[in-house]
């Protein structure tokens, strides 16, 4: 496909349609382009602003040839058919590829594919079958056995500390390809958004230093409160992936900060805009869903300067009330540093992202404990 720069009014697709595929199509929008949408859900949130919603299944036949016809195709998450990206990419021009997009959904590929490119990850066991459980899983104990695909927000992962809870857990997962992660000395988390068009253009957003509760992401603090030299050791280990991928795009690296050395380890990586990336829409000069659209359209990255600190807040299903009340949405509001945004989903379900706030301040720290506040406050 040719490389040319596409621009406004173009007809853009993306493949999904929840709160990524909504502000990528919002700001897809607002730049004066056209979106065609490809979700099975007809309540699917981003389907509020498309010019166009194909509801159908995502290997629809009929639906993949109508997205075909975009100036350019790209994803909201990774676990699409990576072979539907590939056939896409035929007939238009698609990012990020469906090669790349296959290895971020299997963890096996992944982290071969980290540590090939010659950079750490934990120490792990691959695990197909119940007789790869053995004397020499022992290294790897205490450990956490995550399903090789579709898990995330904590889901298919379970911590074992004995051969017994191993196979247990093997089995309870339905002794489907399964990686067994050593537990490390876990200091903090954080994660890098590259941004991405080609070998020299490429750019990064300031690391984000993430907070989870019970597996999901709660806060993200930006700047990371962690040393200079340590941050742009992550911003080069992110840029290292994004070129060994040839990729193109909005890609987002998790990493862990581990062990008194501080040390960095690559936890795994997202091909597409990220929760933790969502302060970028208050808090930097450019958004990254402005990027993912620019660079899908063939643009340079923008300018990815943090205009001042900041911490975004999850909200989840959690803080509505037993019979489906609002939260005290008066709890962000009612604060002139604090943004909201909620992303139209129908039904709100303990541990389901809703929305998110974010609240800026003058140092990252404070930024923290506002948001801590106000997140409090919003079951009040």
């Amino acid at each position: 496909m040719s490389q040319n720069k596409i621009f406004p009014p173009a007809m853009l697709g993306i493949l999904g349609g929840g709160q990524l595929g909504s502000m990528f199509t919002v700001t897809a929008k607002t730049m004066g382009y056209r979106v065609t949408l490809l979700d099975p859900d007809p309540n699917a949130p981003a389907a509020r602003f498309a010019d166009c919603h194909l509801c159908a299944p995502f290997d629809d036949v009929n639906a993949l040839a109508k997205l075909a016809q975009c100036a350019a195709v790209t994803t909201e998450f990774e676990n699409v058919n990576a072979q539907a990206m590939r056939d896409l990419a035929q007939h238009t021009r698609v990012s990020p590829s469906g090669n790349c997009v296959a290895i971020a959904q299997n963890r096996i590929a992944e982290k071969s594919w980290i540590r090939k490119a010659g950079l750490q990850t934990a120490p792990y066991q691959v695990i197909e079958k119940l007789d790869d459980i053995n004397e020499s899983s022992l290294a790897y104990l205490s450990g956490i056995l995550k399903t090789a695909t579709l898990g995330y927000d904590g889901k298919g992962q379970i911590r074992v500390h004995t051969l017994t809870e191993l196979r247990e857990a093997f089995q309870t997962h339905g002794g489907v390809p399964c990686v067994l992660e050593k537990m490390v000395d876990l200091r903090a988390e954080i994660s890098v958004v590259v941004c991405r068009l080609n070998g020299e253009q490429i750019a990064t957003f300031d690391p984000a230093e993430n907070i989870h509760e019970n597996g999901i992401l709660a806060y993200s603090v930006v700047p990371a409160r962690l040393p200079e030299n340590l941050q742009n050791q992550a911003r080069e280990m992110a840029v290292r992936l994004a070129h060994e991928l040839n990729y193109v795009g909005v890609l987002a690296v998790e990493m862990f900060v581990v062990g008194e050395t501080q040390d960095l380890i690559v936890n795994e990586i997202a091909p597409r805009p990220h929760n933790s990336g969502h302060h970028t829409i208050d808090a930097c000069l450019f958004s990254q869903f402005e990027q993912q659209v620019r660079l899908m359209c063939g643009l340079v990255p923008a300018d990815t300067r943090l205009l001042q600190p900041c911490c975004m807040a999850n909200i989840l299903g959690d803080v509505w009330g037993d019979e489906g009340s609002e939260p005290n949405w008066g709890a962000v509001l009612d604060n002139p540093l604090a943004h909201l945004h909620l992303y139209g989903k129908m039904q709100a379900r303990v541990g389901r992202k809703m929305g998110h706030l974010t609240v800026l301040a003058d140092d990252a720290t404070t930024a923290y404990e506002f948001a801590k506040n106000i997140r409090a406050k919003l079951e009040k």
